[in-house]
């Protein structure tokens, strides 16, 4: 059997979450966040996705060069754009129901590039 630290490490923990991969911290005292900023091409991509909700439909917008603190205030105006719920989860903002027209004009009006992927 190998060892956790030739396989990456504890990425979870019941006490404390989620676990930084790089410091071994976890995400809420991570020491290195500072450190990683977000890459991408710049181009936003909104799709629909249904897989492992129960068939239940999802909004997903990938690729915003955003930090944590704006992602998640941007994830909440769309969230109010389309009256319901949502999350933001490892730089990915899911918006529930289908909504993708709505949340492509909302960011084209802030002046992100946005595109159509998926179906």
């Amino acid at each position: 059997m190998k060892s956790r630290s030739s396989t990456g490490g504890l990425v979870y923990s019941t006490d404390s979450g989620r676990m930084c991969p790089t410091c071994r911290q976890p995400i809420a005292d991570c020491i290195c966040k500072a450190a990683t900023a977000p890459v991408g091409d710049g181009i936003v991509r909104v799709s629909r996705e249904t897989k492992g909700r129960g068939g239940k439909g999802v909004t997903l917008v990938k690729g915003l060069l955003l930090d944590a603190e704006a992602l998640v205030a941007l994830g909440k105006q769309l969230k109010t754009l389309c009256g319901t719920g949502g999350t933001v989860k490892d730089g990915v903002i899911e918006v529930q129901g289908d909504h993708c027209e709505r949340v492509i004009e909302a960011l084209k009006g802030k002046g992100f590039t946005v595109k159509r992927a998926g179906g």
